[in-house]
């Protein structure tokens, strides 16, 4: 498997694989920091944290067009991870000072996020766009496998972020955050250095044209100039799956990233996180969020292969309906969580592996969804707007990030271990079981519709599958 893939997708494996060592070492300690150093409460937490991410994911969308109108796909990059590095950098010297009285951690704690937002818009879209670019129109049906293979290198370092991120800043001292933060911000820096060196040398098609330069502009009487061509019939109608099919990932991606949040407050305070044969070391909370990704690393190849295979005997489910049996999946984790927080709520902490089994069915459900989705995006964007199409695939996430951290200002546990109960469109949110229900019932119905729908979208496809 590994063997059939030209060298860049190997130079942009190691890059992300930092970059998202960066966002997930942030993301692991971002919840806590805010609720431990600044004292914000969980629904204040929440709400913050739905935002950020969710303008994480929206800046893309003008990063996709900047890249494919003037700046190229790795000028981009280079300046997104720069921009994103020192946001680090401003959480890590926020985290140094964030008990002045006078706000200035909390000056940094917004500068530090806000070159997070605006840097990941320039990085996101264009290292996915590259993937995509580095194989010929007949190599189509390898983009999945590359895909993810690619997302291996996501999930290394999202697994390897939160043990060292975490490890360094959720100690329980919250004037060690930063410490978190910093090493952050240094990953960025070596997924920028990794892209520089390999770039010239190794991001080429296989009759050796570079990707990803700068656009370049031409003559509207050439007969080349395309940029600008009106859409076909059909190149319309696969725009219209992306934006359909993004649609539906808002719902995955919601219930998903409750990992960031709700189910963060569940390890902090409603899971049993000591090692009585480590001499009763607690187990950082932070800790848990690098069980998605090491099951990942582990069962990528076997879904790569398992895609490839089907593919070569012409069984292989469709992009739309592997992304609703991922739905599907994802749901099955939350029943998980269903059971185990109805638990919790006798008011036992409990075992870890009620969270590392919902985890585990989340993994698979993405397995399913996110890279085929990032691969079917490149397969069914005209050339000439893929980058900003790209763009729009995360600016479903944005919506569903930001949907995350407002369903998560509804879990019902607060800092101080009494329960509030929350309303969502007359629904009672009164205890753990009713909230992570919401969850259960957002993934099937999602998962159902998406059923119904997938061959009427393969027509759409024209012949992508």
């Amino acid at each position: 498997m590994f063997k059939k893939h030209p060298k860049g997708l190997y130079v942009l494996f190691f890059t992300e694989m930092w970059e998202r060592f960066s966002y997930y070492g942030n993301r692991a300690i971002l919840s806590l920091f805010m609720i431990k150093a600044l004292m914000y409460d969980n629904s204040l937490t929440s709400s913050i944290y739905g935002y950020y991410t969710g303008l994480v994911y929206l800046t893309p969308l003008l990063g996709g067009y900047i890249a494919d109108r003037y700046w190229g796909n790795r000028r981009s990059i280079i300046v997104g991870g720069i921009l994103m590095a020192f946001g680090q950098f401003a959480l890590a010297f926020s985290g140094q000072v964030y008990a002045a009285k006078d706000g200035f951690g909390v000056i940094f704690f917004i500068i530090g996020l806000t070159l997070l937002i605006i840097g990941n818009g320039f990085f996101k879209p264009n290292i996915s766009t590259m993937v995509g670019s580095l194989y010929p129109d007949e190599e189509i049906h390898k983009r999945d496998s590359a895909f993810t293979i690619f997302y291996m290198g996501i999930n290394l370092g999202a697994f390897l972020a939160p043990l060292i991120c975490g490890g360094l800043g959720d100690t329980g001292n919250p004037a060690d955050f930063k410490w978190g933060f910093l090493s952050a911000g240094i990953g960025m820096i070596i997924g920028v250095i990794t892209f520089y060196i390999g770039k010239d040398k190794n991001l080429v098609t296989p009759d050796g044209k570079a990707v990803g330069m700068v656009p370049t502009k031409k003559n509207k009487n050439h007969p080349d100039y395309v940029k600008d061509a009106p859409l076909t019939k059909i190149e319309k109608e696969r725009i219209a799956v992306i934006f359909i099919i993004s649609f539906f990932v808002i719902f995955f991606w919601a219930a998903y990233e409750q990992a960031g949040v709700s189910l963060t407050f569940f390890a902090e305070s409603q899971t049993n996180r000591v090692v009585g044969w480590l001499g009763n070391y607690i187990v950082p909370a932070s800790f848990f969020q690098s069980v998605n990704p090491i099951i990942i690393f582990i069962f990528a190849p076997l879904f790569a292969w398992l895609w490839t295979k089907l593919g070569e005997k012409n069984r292989e489910p469709s992009s739309p309906l592997k992304m609703a049996i991922g739905l599907m999946v994802l749901a099955l984790g939350y029943v998980v969580m269903v059971i185990g927080g109805g638990i919790a709520q006798t008011g036992i902490k409990v075992s870890p592996m009620w969270l590392i089994l919902a985890y585990s069915f989340h993994t698979f459900g993405e397995l399913c969804l996110s890279p085929i989705g990032l691969s079917v995006v490149t397969k069914l964007s005209p050339a000439r707007f893929m980058s900003m199409l790209m763009g729009v695939w995360f600016l479903a996430n944005a919506a569903a990030d930001w949907l995350a951290g407002q369903l998560s200002t509804l879990y019902p546990i607060n800092i101080d271990g009494t329960t509030t109960v929350h309303y969502l469109f007359g629904y009672a949110v009164k205890d753990l079981p009713s909230f992570f229900w919401i969850f259960v019932v957002m993934a099937a119905v999602s998962s159902i519709i998406l059923f119904l729908l997938y061959k009427k979208l393969l027509k759409m496809m024209n012949g992508v599958a």
